[in-house]
């Protein structure tokens, strides 16, 4: 699962020192179960290091080991961040990677050019069972093939909410701003804290206008290839709504007074005591509130950014990682790897991954749903993917994220800028970064 923090990915450049660090990041990689017996065809799967990815590695490759006798998948981990970037780049341009390995979707997955790289997944079996958002993150914007199979769990961008406190206030989940709006004006009546932001964990700014975004592409599905291709702006209808999320409820002071210095720890508190009520935020946060007060986690649900159209409001979708196949994996490896990919995706690899961890978010089928005690925060989530309420977030579409959106967005957070001029900034540090990236049309 994509880590919230990483907001901005950029193509990273390999070079000589890149793939002296790639070889090293390998060679310091654990692999576990090589003991295979004569016979027996051995699958080598790679993941990420981080939780819960090596939980899931081991849940998925002993559950599929014991199913049957014919092949035995391993697993070997790799770091994250740009060291584990480069060493998937470096293993793909020199032919040795891994027989399937784990990574991001999205953007990211179209900078490993799959067309050149890896075997097209789209005609298998299950694939007709991906939910909407993930088949888009994994689908190929050069050639239009699906390269990846489901790998965890997505989370969603929206609103975190007091549950007991919207009993309390009378109030019910909105759909539209104008709803959202009214519902503020209760709570600000009541003395709490309408909106809670906290900007001293800056990234968290970024949740009005990068959980929006889901609205933004059902008005008008067009507005992601325009963006990248510089036809399309923050600064005009329907993208700057976002930013005037941020200035109306700012002006409206639905904040906390301590916004400017508010961490997100102590944000997800106020959260969780209802001294605040609503909090734009990434859905797998839920996790720290378990961790540091269960005993309210139950209080806690979800909610989209709302948008104009009640009948279109639908939650963004940060989607989860997939599994991916190097054209490199040929034969009876490959007739492996495709018995592997087919158990994950059926009920008994659905299991196994419930079981395996604790999802908080949809795995991306719609044959799949995480089982087990769940909390309300990720209920919510997996029913808008369920229902078909979600779409993908920006990042996985499109490889434009300027670095410096959540300053903009405290500025205007902080009453030091309009949404407008914040808006036109930010299209500014966009430009930047396409021209970095020497993408066509800037």
């Amino acid at each position: 699962m994509r880590n919230p923090r990483k907001f901005l990915k950029l193509v990273t450049v390999l070079g000589a020192s890149a793939a002296l660090m790639a070889t090293s990041a390998c060679q310091a990689g654990s692999l576990s179960g090589n003991n295979v017996s004569a016979g027996v065809v051995e699958i080598k799967l790679l993941h990420t290091i981080s939780e819960p990815n090596p939980t899931i590695g081991k849940a998925l490759s002993e559950g599929f080991n014991a199913a049957q006798t014919k092949y035995k998948v391993t697993v070997e981990s790799r770091p994250g961040g740009t060291e584990g970037d480069n060493l998937v780049k470096t293993r793909l341009a020199t032919g040795s990677m891994d027989d399937l390995f784990e990574y991001n979707s999205g953007s990211l997955m179209n900078n490993l050019n799959p067309a050149k790289n890896l075997i097209p997944l789209g005609d298998e079996p299950y694939a007709k069972d991906y939910s909407e958002t993930f088949k888009t993150a994994v689908t190929s914007t050069s050639d239009g093939k699906i390269y990846g199979a489901p790998w965890g769990a997505g989370q969603g961008g929206g609103i975190m909410y007091n549950m007991k406190v919207y009993k309390e206030l009378g109030l019910s989940v909105p759909k539209t701003w104008a709803e959202f709006i009214a519902n503020c004006d209760k709570i600000k009546a009541a003395g709490k804290t309408a909106v809670i932001q906290s900007y001293g964990t800056t990234w968290t700014s970024q949740l009005f206008v990068l959980a929006d975004f889901g609205n933004v592409n059902v008005a008008d599905p067009t507005w992601a290839p325009n963006y990248t291709a510089n036809k399309a702006k923050y600064v005009d209808p329907p993208a700057i709504e976002g930013f005037q999320h941020v200035e109306d409820t700012y002006k409206a002071g639905y904040f906390n007074s301590d916004a400017a210095s508010l961490t997100l720890d102590n944000a997800l508190k106020m959260l969780a005591t209802g001294a605040g009520v609503q909090y734009p935020i990434l859905s797998n946060n839920i996790l720290a509130v378990k961790q540091n007060n269960p005993d309210l986690v139950k209080d806690l649900g979800f909610f989209p950014i709302p948008g104009t159209d009640a009948s279109k409001n639908v939650m963004t979708d940060w989607v989860n990682d997939g599994i991916y196949v190097p054209k490199t994996t040929t034969g009876a490896k490959l007739e492996g790897v495709k018995a592997f990919l087919n158990w994950i995706e059926s009920s008994d690899g659905c299991k196994a991954q419930s079981a395996a961890f604790a999802p908080n978010g949809p795995f991306g089928m719609k044959t799949c749903s995480p089982s087990g005690d769940l909390p309300q925060v990720a209920k919510d989530v997996i029913s808008y993917s369920d229902q078909g309420k979600a779409s993908v977030a920006l990042e996985f579409i499109s490889p434009l994220k300027g670095p410096n959106l959540e300053s903009f967005l405290i500025l205007v957070g902080t009453g030091q800028k309009t949404a407008k001029e914040a808006a036109a900034l930010y299209d500014l540090d966009v430009k930047k970064q396409a021209l970095q990236l020497g993408l066509p049309g800037w």
